[in-house]
């Protein structure tokens, strides 16, 4: 386990480093970007990230890479959850009532445009809800946030939706803040690189590995954004993104850890990721819960989140606020002596523990993400299992995130991180463990009945459904080991000013940011 001081003289030596290697290229001029430069004028926001979104797909922007890009600034919703409050807001209907069990209408916001200036209409509305639903993209809106319900959208008139769900569903509005808006000219059988919106912003340009950039859209209906364009471009390396900002090279920097050198230009904020190790508990020797048990007693929360990556202990997927969160869901402590004594047990009744067991890691996940695998590594060694990292890009990793999964591979724990935007349990609960899950490498006929029965119920009922249904996962199934509720660090220039909150990780949203002069 690395020490804060030793971190800190590694920061030091990187960055004499990095000072040498400036004087030598004196006479060219030294760029932390590298050979491109965002290098756009002042009316640009210059936004800095840790990777390049795998898609901009509007049925996609649940996944954390192409939502903090698309949603809100690219394409919008029906409705929208404000994260300080967790009210549902008005998005782009003004207006919705349950009018039966099983049906809900909306009335639509008029006036409003596509960035092709075709209009927005309730059939726009139901062509986006029925792509996102269902149809054969597979999107992954469909599997995280309506999973197998039936949902059927119907045009009343171009300002009137009529929303019907084959079961009670006492929180579709919520579920419908996660349906982007697209035009009916959309391709309703495949994914689409660069979509049309209603949002502030319209895509200019998308240089595959090198930029991407936005444009005003001037036809918005809402008010227009203080800048008339927002550049990205993508640095894998934290202390790049830091060091980008503060040599005024970029506006913004995203996904950055303490270490990273961003100094009176680092802003924290909470966050509503969780990250976790699941478990693949179809295949020995994870399929003995002594040794799923075992790996959460081998794992070290606290020396994580003090000296690998900013956050806190954490014991369950969904962070305080959240409904269905359980306070009694305590992080394991760290008890390696135990771990080590369920792996001998499990041994001696001749569970293979000897076999390979891999960590399927993403890279820039969070920071220090290899960092991190390493340590939990180091302790399941430790324990007496036989454990190794394979480090993957994103595309790659989502392989193995999304049903189906990769065939013929051994028992494998893949790096992941969970952030409920949504502000219901019910977005994390039947993805990930249920049996079906989008997200789900294993359930139990006792976990679905129990999270069936949560998602019907409404106020605290529903709070008290979900709290059981973490308590009963956490001591009877162990299907993860949830390590910590992180801290997001970002970098903002002194001519920006903008206030992070729990989704700017999922949703950063360019029209909340303004110049400070």
């Amino acid at each position: 386990m690395r020490t804060r001081s030793t971190a800190r003289s590694r920061q030091w030596r990187a960055a004499g480093a990095f000072m040498s290697v400036c004087v030598l290229l004196a006479v060219s001029g030294c760029s932390v970007a590298g050979a491109d430069p965002i290098g756009e004028g002042p009316d640009t926001l210059r936004v800095v990230l840790p990777e390049e979104p795998p898609t901009l797909e509007p049925c996609d922007a649940s996944l954390t890479a192409t939502g903090r890009v698309t949603r809100a600034n690219i394409t919008e919703a029906l409705t929208e959850r404000e994260p300080s409050t967790g009210r549902l807001e008005q998005a782009l209907a003004t207006k919705w009532t349950r009018t039966s069990p099983t049906s809900w209408t909306f009335t639509l916001r008029e006036g409003v445009t596509f960035h092709d200036d075709t209009p927005f209409t309730a059939e726009a509305a139901a062509f986006s809800i029925k792509r996102a639903t269902d149809s054969d993209i597979d999107c992954n809106v469909d599997g995280y946030i309506f999973t197998d319900s039936e949902v059927t959208a119907t045009p009343v008139n171009d300002t009137t939706l009529e929303v019907r769900t084959a079961k009670p569903d006492p929180i579709l509005p919520l579920r419908l803040s996660f349906v982007e808006m697209v035009p009916t000219t959309t391709n309703p059988g495949a994914r689409v690189r660069e979509p049309v919106g209603t949002g502030p912003y319209r895509i200019d340009e998308w240089s595959q590995g090198r930029f991407l950039r936005l444009k005003r859209y001037p036809g918005y209906w809402g008010k227009a954004p203080e800048y008339a364009a927002a550049k990205y471009v993508w640095r894998a390396e934290g202390s790049v993104r830091a060091a980008m900002v503060t040599n005024d090279e970029a506006d913004v920097a995203i996904g950055l850890a303490p270490e990273d050198g961003a100094g009176d230009r680092a802003v924290e904020f909470a966050t509503n990721e969780v990250s976790f190790l699941r478990m693949d508990a179809g295949k020995a020797p994870l399929d003995d819960i002594r040794i799923r048990r075992a790996i959460n007693y081998a794992i070290d929360r606290e020396g994580l989140v003090t000296a690998v990556f900013a956050g806190r202990p954490s014991g369950q997927l969904v962070a305080k606020g959240v409904t269905g969160h359980n306070p009694r869901v305590r992080p394991w402590p760290y008890d390696p002596e135990r771990a080590k004594k369920l792996v001998d047990e499990a041994r001696a009744d001749g569970v293979p523990t000897g076999r390979t067991i891999t960590i399927i890691g993403r890279n820039a996940i969070y920071p220090k993400a290899a960092e991190a695998m390493e340590v939990v590594q180091d302790g399941l060694l430790k324990a007496g299992l036989k454990v190794e990292i394979k480090m993957l890009d994103v595309n790659a990793w989502l392989e193995y995130l999304l049903r189906p999964f990769p065939k013929g591979i051994g028992p494998t724990l893949l790096q992941a991180q969970h952030g409920n935007q949504a502000g219901d349990a019910a977005f994390t609960m039947g993805q990930i463990y249920g049996s079906k899950g989008a997200q789900s490498s294993y359930g139990t006929p006792e976990l679905d009945a129990l999270i069936d029965e949560a998602q019907l119920a409404g106020g605290e009922a529903r709070q008290k459904a979900f709290a059981d249904t973490f308590a009963y996962q956490n001591d009877e199934v162990v299907r993860d080991a949830v390590m910590a509720n992180m801290t997001g660090i970002m970098a903002l220039s002194s001519n920006v000013r903008y206030r992070p909150d729990s989704a700017t990780n999922d949703e950063m949203r360019l029209a909340d940011m303004h110049r400070t002069d």
